[in-house]
């Protein structure tokens, strides 16, 4: 078993401990998907929907989390996905084309491709033009000099894997 930020190496949770953790992750997870959800759209007379400053402070960085939730590690990239989308959601369309655009780009096996589009099943309920403005997002990123030639050919692998 890895270490992690919570044992050193050598030693090992309790279940006892890990189901707790399991579960107050789950928790807060499902009132973070309530705060993101309940936002609705304001009308012009309404003020602004109340901003969520955890997943402000993630805007910047998406990338990041998308490289830990490609490292498939137990149960966690279940949570990062799910922390993934709403963020997706919460900051978009910006957020969501960027978390679909390093998937799709960073991914290297199947299972990690799946994220992608999984995170797309997701995203595409709830977000118009999704499809469009992502390959906008791949275009403009290739077009700006910003990937290196072996994650612009995985990115076009992924692309014709998932079309």
């Amino acid at each position: 078993m890895p270490a992690s930020v919570i044992t050193p190496p050598g030693l090992t949770l309790h279940d006892g401990v890990r189901e707790s953790c399991d579960r107050i992750i789950q928790l807060l997870l499902l009132n973070l998907q309530k705060l993101v959800y309940n936002r609705g759209n304001p009308s012009l007379t309404d003020s602004p929907p109340r901003p969520v400053p955890f997943l402000d402070a993630l805007k910047s960085h998406v990338r990041d989390l998308c490289v830990e939730t490609l490292r498939l590690e137990r149960k966690r990239f279940l949570w990062q996905h799910q922390l993934l989308s709403l963020l997706a959601v919460y900051s978009a369309p910006h957020c969501a084309t960027d978390a679909l655009f390093f998937l799709l780009t960073l991914a290297r096996t199947q299972e990690e491709l799946a994220l992608a589009t999984q995170l797309y099943a997701v995203l595409s309920s709830c977000l118009t033009d999704l499809l469009p403005a992502t390959v906008k997002t791949c275009v403009s990123q290739i077009h700006a000099g910003r990937l290196p030639e072996s994650q612009i050919i995985q990115l076009f692998r992924n692309l014709a894997l998932v079309v």
